[in-house]
């Protein structure tokens, strides 16, 4: 597996300076953000100099952009907030090949209006499931347009928020486009070993074919995020797991301070590695 990060976690409006922390911390890909160019992280615009400035700093220091960050609402209650994001989706990925990258992250979407990673009551109704397969609909056209593909990442806050419901979408959306970014800390909050063993398994085996990148948090005992290494998700099986579906694409960690960036290249090394000192409970 690759190393990575996502590149927002470092400070930095110029991708030279992002890319050359990621470099640094000693991580060989990245998942980039907009922002990261001193841009918002889904723009209106995106010229083709900026583009291609993605690309020059990451391969100028060795580092791969295995995605970029498209992350918006995609069953917000007011459509025109979808229409919106759906557009800058498609400059997104118009641009994508001059980044030198051919994935794009998304957020399924909450009926949250404010926050689209916060849970809402209205996520589970047959309506914003019909939303959901319109922008993820449209999102495909947009991915069939511009070569790349969609990562969806299994939520709970989200209308996907298990891996059966992502096995559902890809089973509704029958396209090679609709690819997964696996969170292990995203399918559960507070579970015994056995059970989150079982929920990681299970999402894993049901997920397999589809998985292309594997992100690296951790969450404490009473339910809230931490950083990879330092709470209860079990390492040793998660990456065992998918080290038995054959996966070998890119670990991104995120959910870190800057400061600890380089400590989790440890633990995740070491892991990876299969020694005890790092590899998880």
């Amino acid at each position: 597996m690759k190393l990575g990060i996502f590149a927002k976690t470092f400070e930095g409006a110029e991708p030279a300076t992002v890319l050359n922390s990621v470099a640094g911390a000693g991580f060989t890909c990245a998942q980039y953000n907009m922002a990261c160019s001193g841009l918002s992280p889904m723009p209106e615009i995106i010229t083709e100099a900026q583009a291609r400035s993605v690309a020059e700093a990451a391969r100028a220091r060795g580092v791969e952009i295995v995605a970029v960050s498209g992350t918006f609402n995609m069953i917000h209650p007011d459509p025109a907030v979808r229409e919106v994001g759906l557009r800058n989706l498609a400059t997104l990925a118009e641009r994508s090949a001059g980044m030198s990258t051919a994935l794009i992250t998304l957020c399924t979407g909450t009926r949250d209006p404010i926050d689209q990673w916060k849970a809402h009551a209205d996520n589970s109704t047959p309506e914003a499931w019909r939303d959901l397969l319109e922008a993820m609909g449209a999102a495909i056209e947009i991915a069939e347009r511009y070569d790349v593909d969609l990562g969806v990442e299994p939520e709970l806050a989200n209308v996907v928020n298990s891996a059966e419901k992502a096995y559902r979408l890809i089973t509704a959306l029958k396209s090679p486009r609709i690819k997964i970014v696996l969170d292990p800390a995203n399918l559960f909050e507070v579970a015994t070993l056995d059970e989150q063993r079982s929920i990681v398994s299970s999402a894993i085996d049901l997920l397999a074919d589809r998985i292309v990148m594997a992100h690296a948090k951790d969450r404490k005992p009473d339910g809230g995020f931490a950083t990879a290494g330092k709470g209860v998700l079990d390492y040793r099986h998660y990456l065992g797991r998918l080290k038995a579906i054959g996966f070998n694409g890119s670990l991104v960690a995120h959910g870190l301070s800057a400061p600890e960036a380089a400590g989790v290249a440890a633990f995740l090394k070491n892991s990876l590695d299969g020694n005890s000192a790092g590899a998880g409970r």
